[in-house]
């Protein structure tokens, strides 16, 4: 198996601490080794020495994921005006030139680390919680019981305001205002919007939350506890969408940073897959297994993997990447199964994992793009077994995780019994949150 790692040696900064907001201590300009540097003089003579300073984000554009339409990265973007989601570019030929692998693993052990491929221009723009770097952990007993030996786990729980979410929300909210929106708007089933109410809280912005009405109840507690704006929907994710689609024009520079409807939440998510690739000594799985709603962690996934090829951090060949749904809710698999370049809605949506409870996925198209370019596939699994498997999970290996992860454990088990999996694969499934946040599904007083 190949060594896994996470860098917890000492270090010396290489960029000055993140920015976070309101009340914080200013942010040190400058590092330790630049100062020195910055002062060192030559030997015999008064010049000082000159500091070349690199660029802190390569954002160079962006580019429109259908028509191919290109915007200039410094304004504040939603979508194409073909209907279509932005994506940020960089200039990667730029930062293969001015950083290398042993440099990203110098940094401290946060997404930053990796500040050239995400999209804000400075370290003092920076809005963080500390997210970033969650483990990689073997799951042998979870492994053997699959059948597939060389099961990785990437534990996304222990990551501020206990998602996945985090991800995009630092590196959302942190461009947003950068840019100078005055406030955040968002339709979310739950999560997001805790994560975007936080990250909004510690940047001193506005936020307005519209949750989809099934949405877990803690996820409002965090909401109001961060003091957003909340309102709950009286049906999904949809009318929650169309709910923000008519409030936002109305409340003058604010921004719908709705799934995809901005470009730079991608950015955070994407971090997944870099951190998989470091993680494993720049090395990359056969498969990684992640549950799909909106789909935004899978793009992201695919894009940090193909950043990385193009880098030369990599090899050429990429993981075959899995989607998992619910078969309450299972728009991508169906579409999949047809071949389909995008998917259906889906009449009636209902599963216990209400993360991926998404009928109609505005990236569709991206999702099922990453599949078929990966050779991956596309899987369904029932809400009865996704629950057998959290508890499985949690007494084999001990650790709690959500019901989403816990359809990455049953779609494993379904592909290595297909024939799909072998046990010599190196499979990593998501686990995108902790089961903490979702109390009932897990048996109480013996039940």
């Amino acid at each position: 198996m190949p060594f896994l790692f996470r860098h917890l040696v000492p270090w010396i900064p290489e960029r000055p601490c993140a920015w976070h907001g309101p009340g914080a201590v200013p942010a040190f300009r400058g590092t330790v080794a630049s100062a020195r540097r910055g002062r060192q003089r030559l030997t015999g003579g008064a010049r000082e020495a000159r500091v070349v300073r690199k660029p802190y984000s390569a954002l160079s554009h962006l580019e429109c994921a259908r028509c191919g339409a290109i915007r200039d990265a410094g304004g504040v973007h939603g979508l194409c005006e073909c209907g279509s989601p932005l994506l940020a570019r960089y200039d990667l030929r730029g930062v293969a030139a001015q950083v290398d692998r042993a440099d990203i693993g110098r940094r401290p052990a946060d997404l930053w680390r990796y500040h050239e491929l995400l999209p804000v221009s400075a370290a003092d723009r920076v809005v963080s919680l500390g997210e970033g770097m969650t483990p990689l952990l073997a799951m042998p007993r979870l492994g053997r019981a699959l059948g597939v030996p060389r099961l990785l786990m990437k534990d996304e729980s222990l990551i501020p305001t206990g998602t996945f979410k985090a991800r995009g929300a630092s590196v959302g909210v942190s461009r947003a205002a950068e840019l100078g929106v005055a406030g955040l708007a968002m339709a979310t089933n739950g999560n997001a919007g805790a994560a975007w109410a936080a990250y909004a809280a510690r940047a001193g912005l506005p936020c307005l939350i519209v949750m989809a009405a099934g949405a877990p109840a803690i996820n409002r507690a965090e909401c109001r506890a961060a003091g957003a704006e909340l309102r709950v929907s009286g049906g999904g994710i949809a009318e929650a969408g169309r709910i923000i689609a008519a409030e936002v024009p109305a409340r003058r520079g604010y921004q719908d940073v709705s799934t995809l409807k901005e470009p730079y939440r991608i950015e955070g998510k994407k971090t997944m897959g870099l951190e998989i690739a470091e993680q494993l000594g720049w090395g990359l799985p056969d498969v990684i297994v992640y549950p799909t709603g909106g789909g935004v962690g899978i793009i992201g996934i695919h894009k940090a993997l193909g950043e990385l090829r193009e880098l030369g951090w990599t090899g050429q060949r990429l993981p075959r990447l899995v989607a998992v749904q619910a078969t309450g809710c299972a728009p991508i698999v169906t579409a999949f199964a047809r071949g389909a370049a995008e998917s259906e809605p889906w009449p009636n949506p209902r599963t216990v994992a209400f993360g991926i409870t998404v009928p109609k996925a505005l990236g569709d198209f991206l999702v099922l793009g990453a599949l078929y370019a990966t050779g991956g596939t596309a899987v369904a699994v029932d809400d009865e077994a996704l629950l057998a498997d959290q508890r499985l999970v949690a007494r084999l290996e001990g650790t709690l995780i959500c019901p989403e992860g816990a359809a990455c454990v049953t779609a494993v088990r379904g592909l290595r019994e297909s024939g799909w999996l072998s046990e010599d694969d190196e499979v990593i499934l998501l686990n995108t949150g902790t089961g903490l946040k979702y109390p009932h599904t897990m048996p109480q007083d013996g039940r």
